[in-house]
């Protein structure tokens, strides 16, 4: 069979021709195009690593910033705490001194009206003293049937009134 002896002539030509293809496309790949690729990934990789850096200061910064913005808080607190209580005592002073003012006032006003009733007790006791003697007068007259000068009549209430 005559296809069959041509079948090692054309298999070594075509398995030459293969090797050589896949040299050439084994170099070419290994020389030109794998470069290129690693550069890439490389340029990648570094970029990659820079972000990481970059999002680590980022974060780093952040941190910082957040432990400024606790502090400035922690005072902002602590100075409105001294604001209020500042308040507090300047409020308490001062409902202090218009309660003094108002127990004065009220103090005023007691020994004005104990003065007031004092008087008011003093005229009722003379008051009563003279209606005393009087009707003193008008009883030894109509018991005794003997007329009492108002002087004698007066001294004799304040006398009783003394002792008893």
């Amino acid at each position: 069979m005559p296809q069959l002896e041509q079948l090692g002539l054309a298999a070594n030509s075509q398995f030459f021709w293969l090797l050589l293809v896949l040299a050439l496309i084994y170099f070419g790949i290994g020389k030109a195009m794998l470069p290129k690729i690693q550069s890439t990934v490389e340029a990648r990789d570094s970029r990659i690593a820079g972000d990481l850096a970059a999002a680590q200061a980022a974060r780093a910064a952040a941190d910082e910033t957040e432990a400024q913005y606790r502090a400035r808080i922690d005072e902002s607190r602590a100075e409105a705490l001294k604001v209020a209580a500042a308040a507090k005592a300047s409020s308490a002073k001062a409902t202090e001194e218009r309660m003094r003012a108002a127990n004065e006032e009220n103090a005023a006003r007691v020994e004005a009206a104990e003065a007031r009733i004092r008087k008011a007790a003093d005229a009722a006791l003379a008051d009563i003293e003279t209606v005393a003697a009087e009707a003193a007068r008008d009883m030894v007259q109509r018991l005794a049937g003997l007329s009492v000068g108002e002087r004698d009549a007066a001294r004799a209430v304040k006398a009783a009134m003394a002792n008893g």
